[in-house]
């Protein structure tokens, strides 16, 4: 009886395990395929707010054309707004990674700091993903509301 009960123990547990191993496979097959370079070819929100986002003091339509190169391997990355107009022109380095599959995680770089020094960032909801495109939400408060952004984005380079 005693037996018969560890090998249920052993079963369940290896069962589990299996499947929790399949799961953190399925979720970095997911996280590799945005190994590439993305443009953001929108931003929707309700337009009656002003939305500057990740703090860089830029309107959030400064980011439509922007340019995202993705490296999962590394987690590493970086981000360029084209500029013109009021919006400026800039490249920053980031490094990220998806968790449970579907929040992105970001955290700029600043030059003459390591990522390991800088614990704020930034925590999206990945939805619409595809093969040559994606999606983020960000949830941001505002007066005791919540405003949703997306970003939209295509495949431009890489695979």
């Amino acid at each position: 009886m005693k037996n018969v009960l560890l090998a249920g123990i052993f079963g369940a547990a290896l069962t589990v395990s299996c499947s929790t191993a399949k799961t953190a496979q399925q979720n970095r097959a997911e996280f590799l395929k945005l190994k590439g370079d993305w443009e953001i070819t929108s931003v929707d929100y309700d337009k009656s707010y002003r939305i500057k986002p990740f703090d860089e003091g830029a309107d959030a339509q400064c980011f439509v054309g922007s340019h995202w190169r993705l490296i999962p391997n590394n987690y590493s990355g970086a981000y360029t707004l084209n500029g013109g107009g009021s919006c400026p022109s800039l490249t920053r380095p980031i490094k990220f990674e998806v968790k449970d599959g579907n929040i992105f995680q970001f955290k700029k770089i600043e030059d003459g700091t390591k990522a390991k020094q800088n614990i704020a960032g930034y925590s999206l909801t990945m939805v619409n993903q595809g093969t040559d495109q994606f999606s983020l939400q960000q949830n941001v408060p505002f007066n005791g509301e919540i405003v949703r952004v997306t970003y939209n984005f295509q495949r431009t380079a890489g695979k």
